[in-house]
C-alpha cells in the first residue's frame, strides 16, 4: 500500500495524534469506518505539549477509541534553543506557514511509534497530513521510503498511511463538524490552558472555521 491510501479494513491502526484538528478528526473518521484505532501521543518536551495532551484526552473521551498511549522522546539535546522549546520567537499570525517547521518531526514520530507498534502487533501507522503540506518529511515519497526502512529494520510488515493527503484543512474540518472540536488544540504558544489567539497555528485554525462558516467554539486569550 502506498502512502495516502486507506488502511486495510478490519486491521488495527495506530494514529499519531497531536490533539490538533487534523489528527483528532482522523481518529474519529477511522472509527466511523469501524477500525480498531490506537491513538499515540509522543512527548518531545515542546512548550505546548502539556496543554495539548490534556485537550486530546478530553477529545478521546468522546470517542470509542482505545486508551491513549504516550511515549517520551525528549528532543532538547537536539533542538537546543529552538522556539518550540524556548517559547522565544514563536511564529505569529503573520508568519509564513513554513516558519512552524519542526526539523525531523515526522521521522522522529514514526521511529518511536513504529517500534511500539511492532512490539504490540500493529502494522499500520496513520498521520493526518494534508494536501499541500510543504515539508519534505510529509511527502508521499518520504512516507513510502520510511515505511520500507522500518519494515526492513524491524522485520515486521509495516506501512505508513496518510488518508487525508488529498484533502485541505477545510475538507477535513467539514468531515469533523459534528465532533467535540472544542477539545482539540492547535496553538504553539498557549496562554495557560487556552489558545493564545496570536500564533501561526491559531490563525490557521480561525481561518478554517471562518471559511466553512462553522461556529468556532475555541476560547482564545487574544481576540
Amino acid at each position: 500500500m502506498n502512502a495516502g491510501d486507506e488502511p486495510n479494513n478490519g486491521a488495527a491502526v495506530a494514529v499519531l495524534a497531536s490533539g490538533g484538528l487534523d489528527s483528532a478528526i482522523l481518529v474519529a473518521d477511522l472509527l466511523r469506518q469501524e477500525r480498531a484505532v490506537q491513538p499515540i501521543y509522543i512527548r518531545f518536551g515542546l512548550t505546548w505539549e502539556a496543554v495539548e495532551e490534556a485537550h486530546l484526552r478530553r477529545f478521546l473521551e468522546t470517542l470509542p477509541a482505545r486508551e491513549l498511549v504516550t511515549l517520551d522522546f525528549p528532543i532538547a539535546d537536539v533542538y537546543g534553543a529552538h522556539w518550540s522549546l524556548s517559547a522565544r520567537g514563536v511564529p505569529d499570525a503573520d508568519s509564513p506557514d513554513d516558519a512552524v517547521y519542526l526539523p525531523g518531526r515526522n521521522l522522529l514520530l514514526v521511529a518511536k511509534a513504529a517500534v511500539w507498534c511492532a512490539l504490540h502487533g500493529i502494522s499500520t501507522i496513520a498521520l493526518g497530513t494534508l494536501k499541500g503540506n510543504p515539508f519534505s518529511d510529509s511527502s508521499p515519497k518520504f512516507f513510502a521510503e520510511l515505511g520500507s526502512v522500518v519494515q526492513t529494520g524491524l522485520d515486521w510488515p509495516f506501512e505508513i498511511v496518510t488518508p487525508f493527503s488529498e484533502l485541505t484543512k477545510g475538507d477535513v474540518l467539514d468531515l469533523g463538524r459534528d465532533l467535540a472540536l472544542q477539545h482539540t488544540f492547535s496553538c504553539i504558544h498557549p496562554a495557560g490552558e487556552q489558545h493564545c489567539g496570536r500564533c501561526n497555528k491559531c490563525a490557521e485554525r480561525r481561518r478554517a472555521f471562518s471559511d466553512l462558516s462553522i461556529e468556532d467554539v475555541t476560547t482564545y486569550a487574544a481576540g
